[in-house]
């Protein structure tokens, strides 16, 4: 089993920045893909960002990429999300999960472990 706990969320003025932390504990972190999704009132979970343990690969939406940044700091069990120029529409719920392997990082479906979410609310 895998627990996973993020912080970092809040209220933000467009143009401005959060960054996300996912603590992990349970099993061996460093050896677990992890990803961050979201989910607006009303929408489907969306994939934002996802990175994999062995290659340190990183993948993004397109509706982030150039503003979002995904890292892992295995000695902290720890993964982040550095989000920069936040927009209105980036307003959701985000939530970390954790898989030991998926061939689709973007699919919710390869994920095992889940956080519980933190909120990103933007301003306009």
């Amino acid at each position: 089993q895998v627990q996973l706990v993020e912080s970092g969320g809040g209220l933000v003025q467009a143009g401005g920045s959060l960054r996300l932390s996912c603590a992990a504990s349970g099993r061996t972190f460093s050896n677990y893909d992890m990803g961050w999704f979201r989910q607006a009132p009303g929408k489907e979970r969306e994939f934002v960002t996802a990175i994999r343990w062995s290659s340190g690969r990183t993948y993004y939406a397109d509706s982030v990429k150039g503003r979002f940044t995904i890292s892992r700091d295995n000695a902290k069990n720890t993964v982040y999300l550095q989000m920069n120029n936040l927009k209105p529409e980036d307003t959701a719920a985000y939530y970390c999960a954790a898989t030991r392997w998926t061939s689709v990082m973007s699919s919710s479906e390869g994920y095992d472990y889940w956080g519980q979410g933190t909120q990103v609310s933007v301003s306009s």
